[in-house]
């Protein structure tokens, strides 16, 4: 149910990246500015990521097999620190690029780019936030990282239209304001790639999920009539979902019988309680005080 939205939140943001991504570099070449070829540039990423992003939720929805008993959610964290090192791909193709047109006489940019940067701005950062809480309800990685691309493409577009006033405003000699602008917005691009970048890669090393989430399924265990004590609880992302482990004490004088009962108990409250848990590995022990 979650996973086909997925996939249409990165068909929708495909869909808006290539028309923006066309409207800003005709609009950068016929209007002589670099900072919205450099967004267009940004958008071309943009428009790749999606595919990835897309890519990378549809294999993530693949069910467990005997090859991939833990499914293929880290699908997600691999397409999410793709994305993110294509836009540290693009922040450094950018800078130098700008450096270049700011040593480069130019002409002044045409007034009609700052029509064209308030609508790209006001369609992306509406797309940002609409796919950022789709990603939120599902907990995706992927689709996370692709809402923040997108709104890296609004910032830029923000950042050109700043340059592109300021040459516009101070005339000649002020050509340049245009370049540093796309110079800046390379920073920003940046700054936002190393973002995504970082919490997919801890993803795929399975770091240890937020303590909230473990200090509820520890709650939710130690409610469970019959249990001790509880220790040695650990868990991993796959996807938008957790697999917990832990170990549970209890009256040594139970059967093997009721030791079973007991951890289905447990493993039942727990994804009662965190239905983002796909599994729990419980392991049974004597309580010893």
């Amino acid at each position: 149910m979650t996973r086909p939205r997925g996939v249409r939140l990165a068909q929708l943001g495909l869909l808006v990246n290539a028309g923006l991504a066309l409207i800003k570099l005709m609009g950068g070449i016929l209007g002589n500015s670099y900072a919205l070829i450099a967004d267009a540039v940004e958008s071309m990423a943009d428009l790749f990521s999606g595919m990835v992003v897309w890519r990378g939720v549809s294999v993530a929805s693949w069910g467990e097999n005997q090859e991939y008993p833990f499914g293929y959610g880290k699908a997600e964290a691999l397409a999410a620190s793709f994305v993110g090192l294509m836009l540290v791909g693009a922040a450094l193709g950018i800078a130098i690029q700008a450096m270049r047109e700011i040593l480069t006489p130019h002409h002044m940019p045409a007034p009609f780019t700052l029509a064209v940067l308030v609508g790209v701005v006001a369609v992306k950062e509406t797309l940002f936030r609409f796919v950022l809480k789709g990603a939120a309800e599902l907990g995706s990685t992927a689709v996370a990282a692709d809402a923040w691309h997108h709104r890296s493409d609004a910032i830029t577009s923000v950042a050109a239209f700043v340059g592109i006033s300021v040459a516009l405003v101070g005339g000649p000699g002020w050509e340049s304001a245009d370049d540093v602008a796309a110079l800046v917005a390379s920073g920003i691009i940046l700054y936002n790639g190393l973002k995504i970048v970082r919490p997919a890669i801890q993803e795929l090393m399975d770091r240890s999920p937020n303590s909230a989430l473990l200090t509820e399924a520890e709650q939710a265990a130690r409610a469970v009539p019959g249990v001790r004590a509880i220790e040695k609880l650990r868990g991993r992302k796959t996807g938008p979902r957790y697999y917990l482990d832990l170990h549970v004490q209890a009256d040594p004088g139970l059967s093997l019988h009721e030791a079973h009962v007991l951890s289905g108990m447990v493993k039942s409250a727990i994804r009662q309680q965190l239905p983002a848990v796909q599994n729990v590995l419980v392991h049974m022990e004597p309580f010893e005080p």
